[in-house]
């Protein structure tokens, strides 16, 4: 009888320390089934890919960053910014250029040169951390890899998106 109880305590206690650990991430079994998605895109493009980050702003600007990879390297970055025309109303670009190669990260301003798996990386220990005080988001709208992934202070109320958005992912 005593064996049979301190049997039912480990195990219980094996069960609350598995569950606490999944406790901290949010999304945490979408984040897997995006990884996986990542692991066979990245076997099957040779890990050479590119991708797009946007972002923007209340005030209509927005901004697209290229971020190009080559065998698991990050080869070239280039830049978009788009603001709105005050009297026509629409978009126009106001800013551009592309690093290659010894270039790389000399402009300030777009995406950091983050290879996916960089950016996996900081989904599971930085942005689908659990908060209590914000707003978590993930989505895997790029056949099945990750799109959005951040989270936003609930006290915040402009521009307060902490993560990141991938409007596509190539192959190479």
């Amino acid at each position: 009888m005593k064996r049979s109880y301190y049997l039912l305590v480990l195990l219980l206690i094996g069960m609350i320390v598995v569950s606490c650990k999944k406790d901290g991430m949010s999304y945490q079994n979408s984040f897997e089934k995006s990884y996986d998605s990542w692991l066979n895109f990245k076997k099957s493009s040779g890990n050479s890919y590119r991708y797009m980050v946007t972002s923007g702003s209340w005030t209509g600007m927005s901004i697209e960053t290229v971020i190009t990879v080559k065998e698991g390297k990050v080869v070239q970055r280039s830049y978009v910014r788009k603001d709105i025309d005050r009297e026509t109303h629409k978009p126009i670009i106001t800013k551009t250029w592309s690093e290659v190669g010894d270039s790389l990260n000399t402009h300030p301003g777009g995406a950091a040169s983050l290879t996916l798996d960089e950016i996996y990386d900081k989904a599971k220990t930085e942005w689908l951390i659990k908060r209590d005080n914000a707003h978590i988001s993930f989505e895997a709208k790029n056949n099945g890899m990750i799109s959005t992934c951040g989270y936003r202070d609930k006290n915040c109320v402009d521009d307060c998106f902490r993560g990141i958005t991938i409007d596509y992912i190539e192959g190479r």
